[in-house]
C-alpha cells in the first residue's frame, strides 16, 4: 500500500508499507521522495510524524 504525501510542502514524498507474515504480522514503511533529498534535520521530523500516525495513534484507536 502506498500513501500519498502528508507534507504540502513535498508533494512527491510517498511512504510505502509492507506487510509480511509468518506466524504474525511485521509492518514495516519506507518513506520515499524525490531529489533534492530533504536535509537530515528535515528527514528526523518527517519519519517522527509517520511514527506518531502509525505506531502511537493506530494503538490509541485500539486501546493500547
Amino acid at each position: 500500500m502506498v500513501w500519498s504525501s502528508l507534507w504540502p510542502w513535498r508533494p512527491d514524498a510517498q511512504i510505502r508499507f509492507d506487510l509480511t507474515g509468518v506466524g504474525g504480522t511485521t509492518l514495516e514503511w519506507t518513506l520515499y521522495v524525490d531529489e533534492p533529498a530533504p536535509d537530515r534535520e528535515t528527514i528526523v521530523r518527517m519519519r517522527k510524524r509517520i511514527n506518531r500516525l502509525i505506531n502511537a495513534n493506530l494503538r490509541f484507536t485500539f486501546g493500547q
